[in-house]
């Protein structure tokens, strides 16, 4: 079961956090993915970045839960 974590008195549900890591992690492969030229073959920009967030996330997710399963 996830249980909550406390960060300095106030406890926040896992998916919190782990938004919070998936967004910069998505951050700096935007920005790799703008330097190298890669978002000229993508069609909708918004919709791609969107889609590297939710599996970004399901990562992070995926690696946090490893532990937390007995």
């Amino acid at each position: 079961m996830i249980h909550e974590i406390n960060v300095y008195g106030l406890f926040v549900t896992p998916i919190l956090l782990w938004t919070i890591i998936a967004l910069a992690i998505t951050a700096i492969l935007r920005h790799l993915i703008a330097w190298s030229g890669l978002y000229r073959f993508v069609w909708h920009r918004a919709l791609f970045d969107l889609a590297l967030l939710v599996t970004v996330l399901g990562g992070v997710a995926a690696v946090a839960m490893r532990g937390a399963i007995p």
